[in-house]
């Protein structure tokens, strides 16, 4: 009997029901005992899953007795510079990160007008955030920073430590609700939003987007190098890969007569090549099947073809199209 366990780390809050969903078109469906569960199972008991907070999660896929895959923002992953393999970009979790002022700061436009109005008015800069790494990069490579301070880094404040020394310039580690510390607690935030609701609602304006970010795929690299979990890993990625080739695509079934079955074939892009069939019964002499696959983005440039030339159009959407071939050669010894 096999005992051997996958161990899977997949994000709690605000990507959770995209992942959710993402993973249940996959065919893992979550299943919960209760609403507190951060232990869902699948109906494969060689994977094993827990719920982080995405923010944590890239650090936990460092080490031989860590978790071996995850799912985190790609934004997590560069700000804690995680030394974990990106296998997929899930294309869904879309994210921007932002940088953000009061409404009602007129005539200011940019970091540099920021910068340079505080220093002007000897004031303290006051900043917020989750992301100290990127917001640090942020700062200290704008032109107008090392005009006024040089190299020197700005102060950063986290409960349990402080560096840095420039005082004119605080970036205090937030722990969420990052949006509603102006104008009291600090001056301006970096944060990450969808949609920009909740920024505008708080009073404040986006007069930056520093980088944006989708949830990803990664892997523990000792897990990798381990047969057993490389093969379990590969049947995962294959079926989150086929939800993504699914979600742009179209599986097209028609008839055609056998005079236009080139006109067809001419304009019908593919998977690979369409499958051509006759159809059965003495009725059906001089028709043909066609079953393909193509592109959502290219259904609409072939319909007026389609209209002229075949009948019984059939249209689904699949739910997942699995890229054997591309998996096949996966992290090969």
């Amino acid at each position: 009997m096999n005992n051997k366990k996958l161990k899977i780390t997949l994000p709690k809050g605000s990507l959770h029901d995209e992942v959710a969903s993402f993973f249940e078109r996959a065919g893992l469906k979550l299943t919960f005992s209760s609403k507190r569960d951060y232990r869902p199972s699948v109906k494969d008991s060689e994977i094993y899953i827990k719920l982080l907070r995405p923010q944590e999660i890239p650090n936990y896929l460092i080490g031989e007795n860590e978790f071996d895959l995850g799912i985190s923002g790609k934004d997590w992953v560069k700000e804690t510079n995680a030394d974990v393999e990106v296998l997929l970009d899930l294309e869904i979790g879309g994210v921007s990160i932002v940088f953000c002022i009061p409404n009602d700061w007129e005539h200011i436009n940019s970091l540099d007008d920021v910068l340079q109005k505080f220093y002007d008015d000897k004031k303290v800069l006051r900043i917020s955030t989750e992301y100290l790494t990127l917001s640090l990069d942020y700062i200290k490579n704008n032109k107008t920073y090392k005009k006024l301070y040089g190299d020197v880094n700005p102060l950063i404040i986290t409960p349990w430590r402080k560096w840095g020394k420039n005082d004119k310039i605080k970036i205090f580690l937030s722990f969420g609700a990052t949006e509603a510390k102006p104008p009291e607690e600090v001056d301006v935030i970096i944060d990450n939003t969808a949609t920009g609701s909740t920024i505008k609602a708080n009073n404040l304006k986006i007069i930056d987007v520093i980088d944006t970010s989708t949830a990803v795929l990664i892997a523990n690299k000792n897990a990798l190098k381990d047969e057993w979990k490389r093969e379990k890993i590969k049947d995962i990625l294959v079926l989150l890969k086929g939800v993504i080739k699914a979600s742009k695509s179209l599986h097209v079934f028609l008839n055609v007569r056998e005079e236009n079955l080139d006109k067809i074939l001419k304009t019908l892009p593919a998977l690979k090549r369409p499958t051509i069939s006759k159809l059965a019964g003495a009725d059906s002499e001089g028709w043909y099947a066609i079953n393909t696959i193509i592109k959502k983005s290219e259904f609409l440039s072939i319909i007026s073809i389609l209209r002229k030339y075949a009948q019984g159009l059939v249209v689904h959407e699949p739910r997942q199209i699995l890229p054997l071939e591309e998996i096949k050669n996966m992290h090969k010894d």
